[in-house]
């Protein structure tokens, strides 16, 4: 169907995307999103609502960890609303955050909400308002490794503070062999995998080793990692990358990285009935557990790191799409309303069945939806 696309932004029309409905993602993905064609759907009504205002080009940055969530969206999105470009360059959470405070971008990417001081920031570039953080899109953060001759490997909490804390050093270690009582570990050196930039994955796991192994994971939850040794990567498909081609090696990234690299990923001990796999279903069992922490219009989430429900996969993370909830640039309001309004849409979800991601609870995201309808 030809989109027509009509003059000036009506609010009746993006409201009326708010409609309910779970969203459906699950695994399989590509850096390069080689299939992103097959999962394209024909532009419907609502895109062609969708569409209304939305011209020339927008800017955004921020967390590579929605990197293959986001081609899908900007492909058809693109598609569907002829003469806008969005322009989406995939760098890191600390990097998002800071162009955003910048004014350079009409929206940030992020796997960690706002801190106090980057909301104080914010409020140069939003006047009258303030950056808010809008959950878009969760995911399992896989624990990546190379080991020739294994197959399946399981690690608990406190095995996995160690080896990122260089306190484990090769893989027939005690630790990891009373895990792993049928696998025959080689005795070969543990090669360590991090972020080398600042990142909201690393915080992320920061978040869940501080929660699940405090005794043996002394540091702070931050972007920048905190631990001596490893060797670092840039990206989430850097350090990906190392794990491919190193044998020995041990890292963490979105399933889609592991997916679309065939890279083995570790089952986590939580202390359920059995090891959990990191997969979208389970990251969804532990997502869906999450509540709201942000105030007013800012939807920043709670997530439970420590859980012991089986079948919830606890290393997760929601990427938050960052926009000012008042003040947004003129030019670009219109852009910035008609894309984050797709990207939440049932239509625009749907478009990411086989990228390696979680779905969102679904009453978390109908408050998305009538947030980034109100943005103004």
């Amino acid at each position: 169907m030809k989109l027509q696309r009509k003059n000036g932004l009506r609010a009746t029309a993006l409201g009326a995307l708010a409609v309910s409905g779970a969203l459906v993602l699950t695994a399989c993905g590509s850096d390069d999103n080689t299939g992103a064609g097959d999962a394209s759907t024909k532009p419907t009504a609502a895109t062609s609502a969708v569409c209304e205002g939305a011209e020339g080009q927008l800017l955004a940055s921020g967390s590579s960890a929605q990197k293959n969530a986001m081609d899908l969206w900007v492909k058809n999105y693109m598609a569907a609303c002829t003469g806008v470009e969005v322009n989406y360059k995939s760098s890191s959470s600390g990097e998002g955050i800071i162009a955003f405070n910048q004014g350079t971008v009409g929206f940030a990417g992020s796997d960690s909400a706002l801190k106090p001081e980057e909301v104080a920031d914010s409020k140069k570039i939003c006047q009258g308002g303030q950056g808010i953080n809008l959950p878009m899109v969760g995911g399992p953060i896989a624990i990546g490794y190379h080991l020739e001759g294994v197959d399946s490997l399981v690690l608990d909490a406190p095995t996995l503070a160690k080896i990122f804390d260089s306190k484990i050093k090769s893989w027939d270690d005690a630790a990891i062999a009373k895990l792993n009582p049928d696998v025959k570990l080689p005795k070969k050196p543990i090669q360590a995998f991090h972020r080398s930039e600042d990142s909201g994955t690393t915080q992320n796991l920061g978040k869940y080793l501080g929660a699940t192994a405090a005794s043996d994971w002394k540091y702070e939850a931050e972007k920048k990692w905190p631990a001596p040794g490893g060797q670092a990567a840039s990206g989430s498909s850097g350090v990906a990358t190392q794990v491919k081609q190193v044998d020995g090696a041990i890292g963490y990234f979105e399933l889609s990285y592991a997916t679309s690299q065939q890279i083995s990923t570790v089952k986590i001990d939580t202390g359920a009935s059995a090891p959990v796999e990191a997969t979208s279903e389970n990251a969804s069992k532990a997502i869906a557990a999450a509540k709201i922490k942000g105030t007013g219009k800012d939807l920043a989430l709670e997530l439970d790191y420590a859980t012991k429900a089986d079948g919830a996969y606890p290393v997760v993370l929601v990427t938050y799409e960052i926009a000012c909830d008042k003040g947004n640039k003129a030019e670009t309001l219109p852009t910035v309303k008609s894309f984050l309004t797709y990207t939440a849409s049932d239509e625009g979800q749907k478009l990411l069945s086989e990228a390696g991601y979680a779905p969102i609870p679904a009453e978390i995201n109908a408050k998305v939806r009538e947030t980034v309808a109100s943005l103004s």
